[in-house]
Order: structure tokens, then sequence, then C-alpha cells
């Protein structure tokens, strides 16, 4: 039986250490992070219900529905209406359900374990370690541009079903409505932590200091091991959407077309960057597009707008708006 060895058990890597056992694996699960720690991650798992296509876990793991977001820029809001729905997810719950699957489909888990190499004893070596691969960095690599992010839970109710989003000129502040607490934070290409105190202030919060994580954004250059034996994904090969900075749905995309060309990483590769360069490249442009027109004729942008917040549209959405005006 061949081996796999899968670092880093996050959602993507819990995933592909799952469906490769579902191949005839021996699968192999490490993580830095002990069992207790493993939700321990600035990301708001703020994720659309696509997720329930890859996987599954119990309703107890959903704080809040988010019907869509509003976007306020200095002059104008805009109302986007998410379709599909978005799920506020409890991380650690969501975490702790998929740790529990893991034991029961018999994978093996070194939890705890720093990896200071690439394991080279595995038949594959999977890196799904985070924007700090260190299976990236030890085969030589180029290290993905990196956002600087940061996220703050606050214990003031909201049972809202709407996320805000602040624009400024080098990222974005965001509220996100978590039902009991409610989530503040910020994504931005430089540190602006003294711009979200003075944010945070105007909403009625009080904060002296916050963590900061860094967000990858490599844009089209994906990162992809030339190694016929290790693959990279999820944040490891530096996945995420250019207008919001998420990525678990595209990394679970991203899985699912490694998984389909497993053990071929070349055609992966191929295969991956078919699928989602053209909607990083639009992505790109139709966000600065939106961020110029926001900040300065905001008289261009529509109120209101049907969304789909993993895959939008935005030439169509762009040809509508022109009609429309």
């Amino acid at each position: 039986m061949q081996k796999a060895a899968v670092v880093g058990s996050g959602l993507i890597g819990a995933y592909l250490a799952l469906k490769l056992k579902e191949k005839g694996l021996d699968v192999f699960l490490y993580d830095q992070k002990k069992e207790e720690e493993l939700g321990f991650k600035p990301c708001s798992t703020l994720v659309s219900e696509r997720i329930r296509q890859f996987i599954a876990f119990p309703e107890n793991c959903i704080e809040n529905i988010i019907e869509g977001c509003k976007i306020h820029f200095p002059k104008k809001t805009i109302e986007l209406n998410f379709n599909p729905k978005h799920l506020v997810l409890n991380r650690d719950k969501l975490l702790q359900s998929q740790l529990s699957l893991l034991k029961e489909k018999g994978i093996n888990l070194f939890l705890g374990q720093r990896i200071n190499d690439i394991p080279w004893q595995y038949d594959y070596v999977f890196g799904c370690d985070g924007p700090a691969s260190v299976i990236r960095r030890k085969l030589g690599l180029k290290e993905p541009k990196m956002k600087i992010g940061a996220q703050v839970f606050v214990e003031k109710p909201d049972h809202s079903s709407f996320t805000d989003v602040f624009p400024v000129r080098s990222g974005f502040f965001w509220k996100i409505p978590r039902y009991n607490f409610t989530e503040y934070g910020f994504l931005a290409s430089s540190n602006i932590k003294a711009s979200f105190f003075a944010f945070l202030k105007e909403q009625g919060v009080g904060l002296k200091d916050i963590a900061l994580s860094l967000v990858p954004c490599s844009g089209i250059k994906m990162i992809f091991s030339k190694n016929k034996q290790v693959a990279l994904c999820g944040d490891a090969m530096g996945l995420t959407k250019p207008w919001s900075g998420g990525g678990i749905i595209w990394s679970l995309y991203a899985a699912d077309i490694l998984l389909n060309n497993f053990p071929n990483f070349g055609k992966y590769e191929k295969e991956a960057e078919r699928f989602f360069k053209p909607k990083i490249i639009e992505g790109t442009i139709a966000n600065n597009m939106v961020y110029f027109l926001g900040f300065n004729s905001p008289f261009f942008l529509p109120d209101k707008v049907n969304y789909d917040n993993d895959f939008p549209n935005f030439t169509k959405s762009i040809v509508d708006l022109i009609k429309k005006k």
C-alpha cells in the first residue's frame, strides 16, 4: 500500500487526507498544533453554502447565515445579495468535527509535531501547511506575495444577516455578525493597524493591540511543486480570491483538481491554472475598477447587485451596468 503524508490539518489538509484514504492510500496527517489548538487561526470562516458539496459537518458549527454584504464607500453603499448564501462557521467546532471523522476513517494523526523538512520517506507528500509553508520553502520555491490581516471578536450580539465592508485605499475593514458575537477585522497591502483602531473606536469598540497575520495573494502566479512526489494546495500555493482574500472554497476546488489528476501533479498544475487564472485576472481588474469608481465616481456603481461571491461573472455585471446607465 502506498503511503501519503499530508502536512497541515486545516480544512484543506483534512479534506485531502480523507479523499486520499478513499483512494486506498495509507495516510499520515501532520500538524504542529496540538489537538486543542487546531481552531486557533485568524480566519473568519465565512464561506458559501458550496462548502456542503465537499465537507459534512454538524449544524451546531453554524453561527449565522449571511444573505449579503454592504460595501460602504465614503459617498455610496452598495448592497450585494449573495447567491449562494454564506455561512458563518465556528472554526473550532468545524475542525473538531473533521478531526473526529479523520480518527473514524483510520487516518494516522501526528498532532503537536513540527515538520522541519519534507518527509521524503513517504510515496507522496501534500503541503497544506499555510502561508508560511515549510514544504514550499524546503522545495526552494518562490514565496507568494502577502497581505496583512487581523481580526478580533467582540462580545456584542449581532443577529443581522448582512456583513459590512468598509474600503480603505490599501484594503478594507470588515464587520461580521456572529449572532452572539461581532467579528471585526482588516485585510490590506500594508499595516493599517492604527486606522483600524480608529475605525473600531467609531464602532464603539476600545482596543489597544491586536495580533497580525499574513494572508497569501500570489495572484496569477500560483505556486506549484515541480517535484513528482510533492504537491501544494490551499494557502501553501498562494490561492486566494483577489477581491476578498478568502480561499476556502477555491482551495477545495483546487483540492478536487489535485485528486482528480493524482498522481500526475503536472496535469494538476495545468488544469488548476486553466481553471483559476482567468478568474483571478478578471477579478483583479474588476476589483480595482470598483475601488476606483467607489472612491472617485460612485454614481457609476449600482445600488444593489445579485452576486456569486465565489465565482462572480464580472464581465456580465459590467455589461449590465453599462446598459442601465
